[in-house]
């Protein structure tokens, strides 16, 4: 079969063959690289449908791909195959105030989506550091989250209906409207996170959130990033959730006033963002019990001043992994044993061992993160011409893993294993990934979808 002419029978000229436009999906933001046979951009779940079907048909792998953001190799074809550009699926299918969520299709950038809203007075409250790039599709199928996941949850609480396209290319729906169902299975929780490895979103149904009447920041620092950690499980253990909790190490800081020397942050030390919202009364409330907690363990502690301070302090935090070459042009930022996490208590213990690691293997290190729900991102940066930092490089990462694991964590809280990190799925999840891997056999049996990924 031709499978070069069937494709064109779907999309028309929306495939892609020739080696230079294949090229530009070989890879995402990390190290794994794979070249896709056919590149299809389909407009429609009809054409997701006989597109899969073809596939399956003739077992060519299918890989799924949003904006190209991932961090963790998941939308490399790494088995060649097609790879399905569903960016092109991005249109807001329906607002729906009175039930207080949206139907989307896949490709719809977040922020995007949450400028849409913000007329109606609601929000899509995950929020990567990628929002104004990454797409709901690909936040669906790495369960994504960010800074503000410690009170709102992640992808998955807000995911109410999901429309997929399963190996064979049949299509089904996996919920509805409803904010709750004790019918059957809950099969959009199984997608939620998958990885495309059990089926093709095109359609998702969501829940949205009322915007908060106003919030508040609480800049603190702290002499070390052990004590910052103490601080952050007090606030915990005094009942007060704040709406984001971020640690930002000196080297972070370092970064972000090259990055903007306006921003007015602490000269020394750690230092946590804890934001709170709410009314006015209520933010400012629990702001001065979070200042009240900490300021026995801080070196300064301070609330910040206007809007626009904040505003600028949050758009600073997001681009502070990819601002990482302003503190050394010679070196890079390597996305590896970066996403892990642990329960809250154990934060210190991780902040801790993460410094020991990096000081063990000689490599400069940036800790920075989402310190509220136990997640550290731990910045790696090495002279990529150089073979002894990427063999200290890999070293370091693969111990920042297995630390998480022991710790009772995780080596993914929001990135994904994609590729990257499939060799972990065993340490961490022992028996469980044998049920995982029976339900990807009968979901796909010949295993078409995303293959080589999760450690499936």
């Amino acid at each position: 079969m031709d499978i070069t002419a069937e494709l064109q029978k779907i999309v028309g000229g929306r495939l892609s063959v020739s080696p230079s436009e294949l090229y530009c999906y070989s890879s995402d933001a990390s190290q794994v690289k794979g070249i896709p046979d056919y590149v299809v951009r389909p407009k429609s779940t009809d054409e997701v449908s006989r597109i899969v079907r073809l596939a399956y048909e003739n077992e060519i792998p299918v890989t799924a791909r949003g904006a190209g953001t991932g961090l963790a190799g998941g939308a490399v074809p790494v088995k060649g195959g097609i790879v399905l550009d569903m960016s092109g699926m991005n249109r807001i299918l329906e607002i729906d105030i009175d039930n207080i969520q949206v139907l989307v299709e896949p490709g719809i950038i977040q922020d995007t989506l949450n400028e849409t809203l913000k007329p109606y007075g609601f929000f899509f409250p995950p929020n990567p550091g990628s929002s104004a790039m990454c797409t709901i599709g690909g936040m669906i199928a790495y369960n994504a989250s960010g800074m503000r996941c410690v009170k709102y949850g992640t992808t998955r609480n807000y995911v109410r209906d999901l429309e997929v396209v399963l190996a064979d290319g049949t299509v089904i729906h996996t919920g509805s409207k409803m904010l709750k169902s004790a019918a059957g299975y809950d099969l959009t929780q199984l997608i939620v996170g998958s990885e495309g490895t059990l089926g093709i979103v095109t359609k998702a149904r969501l829940k949205i959130a009322p915007l908060p009447k106003t919030r508040k920041l609480v800049i603190a620092s702290f002499e070390n990033a052990e004590t910052a950690g103490q601080a952050v499980v007090k606030t915990f253990s005094h009942g007060v959730i704040p709406s984001a909790c971020e640690i930002l190490d000196r080297v972070s800081l370092q970064v972000l006033k090259r990055y903007d020397p306006k921003l007015v942050l602490p000269s020394e030390g750690d230092v946590i963002l804890f934001e709170v919202d709410g009314t006015e009364n209520s933010a400012r409330e629990a702001a001065e019990q979070i200042m009240a907690v900490c300021a026995p363990l801080a070196l300064s502690i301070r609330l910040a001043e206007s809007e626009k301070e904040m505003a600028d302090i949050w758009a600073a935090r997001k681009l502070v992994g990819a601002a990482v070459s302003r503190l050394d042009p010679t070196k890079s930022r390597i996305y590896v044993g970066e996403d892990v996490g642990v329960p809250i208590k154990q934060i210190p213990e991780l902040l801790k061992r993460a410094q020991e690691i990096a000081e063990k293997f000689n490599l400069p290190a940036m800790k920075y993160g989402h310190i509220g729900d136990g997640n550290l991102h731990l910045a790696l940066f090495i002279d990529v011409l150089n073979k002894d930092e990427w063999d200290r490089l890999n070293k370091a990462a693969d111990l920042v893993h297995r630390t998480a694991i022991e710790l009772g964590g995780t080596v993914s809280s929001e990135h994904g294993i994609g590729a990257a990190r499939a060799e972990y799925m065993k340490a961490q999840w022992g028996p469980a990934l044998e049920v995982m891997r029976a339900i990807k056999k009968v979901l796909d049996p010949k295993g078409i979808l995303n293959p080589g990924k999760l450690g499936l």
